[in-house]
């Protein structure tokens, strides 16, 4: 399960054409006619051709690998190359998207209210992880807000030839997540439900269900043991 901001579209690439040996030519092509075509779809250079995946719900695999920053680390990588994390169930994935939102929110200081929207991303992963789960020597790894050791360790895996990640959620009790190397890690995308979320300037205290506008107190769990 993942979640991601319903404020970045399909990509038209990833989409429409299944086969990814095709996308350089055409975006070669594309590129005559359409300057801010790389813009739209990042940078491909950094998934290896093998590992790309193309077709019906592609973007939401590929993205995260495509669009990176050293603006934007996150847990496992310093942003220098991406990590597709997904979470084991909808709550997992929920209060792990709710933790990263309010740091945003409380760092720009943003006014209470019904403030963004989400999208459910329904998938499977099917891959060889590596696995921090029950392990006396991952606690480093695992740090609430300190990502240098947990970043230190995916670097070196990468370069091993690993394909990721599993581990226990930080920020929902008793869940677990993946965080992937590579989009041909998970398979199957498909858009679940829209939600809204609710921000009353110290945190996100509501969920609502944008189709059936039904709405959820979000009440704080233990964290997991790190």
């Amino acid at each position: 399960m993942r979640i991601i901001r319903s404020a970045y579209p399909p990509i038209d690439l990833y989409e429409d054409i299944a086969d990814p040996a095709d996308w350089p030519l055409l975006i070669s092509a594309e590129q005559k006619t359409n300057p801010r075509l790389m813009a739209t779809i990042g940078n491909l250079d950094l998934v290896p051709a093998e590992r790309r995946v193309g077709g019906a719900g592609a973007s939401f695999l590929m993205a995260p690998f495509t669009h990176v920053s050293a603006d934007r680390p996150s847990r496992f990588t310093d942003g220098s190359y991406g990590v597709l994390y997904v979470g084991i169930s909808f709550e997992t994935a929920l209060f792990e998207t709710i933790h990263h939102h309010a740091r945003f929110m409380l760092r720009t200081r943003e006014a209470p209210g019904w403030t963004s929207q989400f999208r459910e991303i329904v998938l499977s992963v099917s891959a060889d992880l590596h696995d921090l789960r029950g392990q006396a020597d991952a606690a480093a790894a695992l740090e609430p807000d300190n990502y240098s050791a947990a970043q230190a360790l995916a670097g070196t895996l990468r370069a091993a030839g690993s394909n990721g990640i599993v581990y226990p959620s930080v920020r929902h009790a008793g869940g677990e997540c993946a965080a992937l190397f590579y989009p041909d890690g998970a398979a199957s995308p498909v858009q679940g439900r829209h939600l809204d979320y609710h921000w009353d300037g110290q945190r996100v205290d509501l969920v609502r269900d944008a189709g059936s506008g039904a709405v959820f107190r979000v009440v704080d769990l233990p964290a997991a043991e790190s």
